[in-house]
């Protein structure tokens, strides 16, 4: 199961999946693009290991890398009640 996390202003989806078994949280980022159609990225939490990224500038790259650090607790919280929606009541 993927779960809806956050929107930026850039459109930038940020979707994260169940916790595994093996304690782990695939974060899935994707930005539209008009060149590249999306750019996209991986964040395997709580290791912050990123792989499959493709299109972002390394200052892109920064960012998405504190943003998501700075918000790793609640998405591994909410990867083990169901996401945000579940989480918040909505």
């Amino acid at each position: 199961m993927v779960y809806p996390f956050m929107t930026l202003n850039d459109n930038t989806e940020i979707v994260h999946s169940e916790m595994g078994m093996d304690g782990k949280v695939k974060v899935m980022i994707e930005t539209p693009d008009e060149k590249l159609g999306f750019k996209q990225a991986t964040c395997i939490l709580p290791d912050s290991e990123w792989k499959d990224i493709y299109g972002y500038t390394e200052t892109e790259l920064d960012y998405l890398k504190e943003l998501i650090a700075s918000e790793a607790h609640l998405i591994l919280e909410f990867s083990q009640t169901g996401g945000f929606d579940s989480a918040s009541g909505f």
